[in-house]
């Protein structure tokens, strides 16, 4: 079966994302890779980028929680933070959460960019608005 993953890569200077759709080989390069790792850039279409990844969701919504080992989706009693925000002060719940490895169950995959390459973002993602400008 063929993966495939939307990447949200976000430019940390400028504050815009971009929507990737990451198939085919390079998205099995990024199964098994975990939240905070730094991976090469030319799996999302920007050659001499390094990008890291932040987090991702499955085709629930499931959030991925970096403090979670494994790629299994679990539930967790909550108080606060990713995933569940309390309405009062000192409520729990139950909520599933999955965990911090990337698997063939992720829909989208955050990132951000780490360290920047010679060109452009706008001119690798997007080279149709480019030329029509």
């Amino acid at each position: 079966m063929a993966v495939e993953y939307k990447a949200i890569v976000n430019d940390v200077k400028t504050g815009k994302s971009y929507n990737v759709t990451v198939s085919g080989h390079h998205a099995n390069s990024l199964d098994g890779k975990n939240i905070g790792e730094i991976v090469d850039g030319i799996f999302v279409g920007l050659p001499g980028y390094k990008v890291k990844i932040t987090g991702g969701s499955d085709k629930n919504g499931t959030p991925m929680r970096k403090d979670l080992p494994g790629k299994k989706r679990v539930p967790l009693l909550l108080a606060d933070g990713l995933g569940f925000h309390e309405n009062y002060h000192g409520e729990r719940k139950r909520v599933a959460a999955r965990g911090s490895a990337i698997s063939s169950e992720i829909v989208q995959i955050n990132m951000a960019i780490a360290e920047y390459g010679p060109k452009s973002i706008e001119e690798l993602l997007n080279p149709s608005e480019e030329k029509q400008e």
